[in-house]
């Protein structure tokens, strides 16, 4: 006999579902409160945001063309009509830093996406199935390791031309072996776990055991990783631009805004000024957001 509100019960699918959502809300909720109680992360956070908002709309919200020239307005001073005065080219300074904020954050976080994707592919493999693949993998990447970052790349960028697909792909080579190198770590620690090995009795094949049982438990420290590969690419994208290896002209950006001042630093100090500021603010930023990010998944997010 079927009782009245059984057609209307819902299903345990759907039941898990809502209780899923509900447990992330609780998640999300629970990080905000952390969050708040670390003044300093939580500045750096809405710090770094608006500059995601400003790479997002930077280009829509800057007063004037990044590459107009006004011959009228050569090394202007901040003023209500130029509110970071103008370069040598009478180009707004300004508009310039916002336009290049999506340049950095575009260039940098794909080569840092790429390089966490790869990255964490090989260390997980590496790590999962060990012996002479890890020994052999671990050493070649010991070989990139090797190098500095800025001269590697300087190297590199050197032998294919600088553009802007360049750029990223040495981003992406020069982060891969760190990546790898925690990734692996994780798999080397998970892969004797209880819920491995019960995967691995279940018959589970080895590409589900390494990105369904393992990766979701390395995602903390994957993701604090890749959080400071980015602030680290910043700088080295900005470094690159300022040495002639990054961006072109007439492209905006930080670094390439940079070394153009140079030659004007003593008569007009703000076109120097303001793009390394902001390189030096968005860096800053995102350490701290790193570090609070750190502190916030060590503790957990499922206990308060």
């Amino acid at each position: 006999m079927i009782e009245p509100n059984a057609a209307h019960a819902p299903s345990p699918m759907a039941t898990a579902e809502v209780t899923s959502g509900r447990n992330r809300r609780a998640s999300w909720i629970l990080y905000w409160r952390r969050l708040k109680r670390r003044p300093a992360t939580l500045i750096a956070t809405i710090i770094f945001v608006g500059f995601f908002g400003l790479a997002v709309i930077g280009p829509l919200v800057a007063p004037y063309g990044y590459a107009d020239m006004d011959m009228k307005s050569l090394l202007k001073a901040p003023s209500l009509a130029h509110l970071f005065g103008t370069d040598e080219y009478g180009r707004d300074v300004l508009s310039r830093v916002f336009v290049g904020t999506r340049n950095i954050f575009l260039l940098s976080g794909s080569g840092t996406l790429m390089a966490v994707v790869i990255g964490t592919t090989i260390g997980l493999l590496s790590g999962y199935v060990g012996g002479r693949w890890d020994e052999v993998v671990m050493r070649l990447l010991d070989v990139l390791l090797a190098f500095p970052a800025l001269l590697l790349a300087m190297v590199l960028l050197s032998s294919v031309g600088p553009s802007n697909l360049n750029l990223v792909l040495v981003v992406t080579v020069l982060y891969i072996p760190i990546v790898a190198r925690v990734a692996r770590s994780m798999a080397l620690d998970l892969r004797t776990k209880e819920f491995v090995e019960a995967a691995r009795l279940r018959g589970e094949r080895r590409r589900y055991v390494l990105f369904h049982e393992i990766l979701p438990n390395a995602m903390s420290p994957l993701m604090v990783e890749a959080s400071i590969r980015f602030s680290f690419s910043i700088f080295l994208v900005a470094s690159l631009g300022f040495l002639g290896l990054g961006v072109q002209p007439p492209s905006a950006d930080w670094g390439l805004q940079v070394n153009e001042a140079r030659d004007f630093i003593s008569v007009a100090p703000w076109t120097l000024l303001f793009p390394a500021a902001a390189i030096a603010i968005l860096v800053i930023a995102t350490n701290l957001m790193t570090d609070g990010l750190r502190q916030v998944l060590a503790s957990g997010l499922d206990t308060e």
